[in-house]
């Protein structure tokens, strides 16, 4: 159970899509160096996600009067991103613009991977904090960090083997208007099951 909500979490989290994700995923459709921005991208979830959820876990034992408050905290930031995807679902806001990507090296792609990736304080709001809080309540928190990973690999997977066949259906505005109403509902399912794990 632990895994299969990390599987649900880390791919809810990655596909409610922001400027990071937007630019990864353009640039994959666009047909830059797509296997090494994926493997860069699994990198870094995957690393960020293993600290963050057995740092949250030895906080809990060090401080576990913090836990609660770092639950409250987890259910706003949930709630929040939900309200980012519904507003983008309901204005229509979303969608890709996508223009041709010069080629270069696989060093220079990584390097602005790597510098997109972990240069962005989302990145750690939602892998260290938001993850890292919800693992340690699991009964099994590295089942959920490793069902985590698996959520980011299967993401970053799917961008490279079919990024001609989405850039086509995720250029639509509709689709990606029903792309964020089910990220939305994903994200406050999973804030209701937070909500209720301290009552367990």
């Amino acid at each position: 159970m632990s895994f299969l909500s990390g599987v649900m979490l880390g791919l809810s989290l990655i596909i409610a899509i922001g400027a990071q994700n937007i630019w990864i995923l353009s640039q994959c459709m666009a047909g830059a160096n797509r296997f090494v921005l994926a493997t860069v991208c699994i990198i870094c979830d995957a690393t960020l996600i293993l600290i963050g959820v057995f740092a949250a876990n030895e906080l809990q034992q060090l401080l576990p009067g913090l836990l609660p408050w770092l639950t409250w905290a987890g259910i706003a930031i949930l709630l929040y991103l939900a309200y980012g995807s519904a507003m983008r679902a309901i204005k229509g806001t979303s969608g890709l613009k996508i223009s041709l990507v010069e080629k270069v090296s696989w060093w220079s792609t990584a390097l602005s991977a790597f510098a997109i990736s972990l240069l962005n304080p989302h990145v750690y709001l939602d892998t260290v904090l938001l993850l890292g809080n919800i693992g340690a309540l699991q009964p099994n928190p590295m089942h959920f960090a490793l069902g985590a990973c698996v959520g980011s690999i299967i993401w970053f997977s799917t961008l490279v083997l079919f990024a001609p066949k989405l850039k086509s259906i995720l250029s639509s505005s509709l689709r990606w208007r029903i792309f964020d109403t089910t990220i939305a509902v994903i994200l406050c399912f999973v804030a209701f099951g937070l909500y209720n794990v301290p009552s367990q």
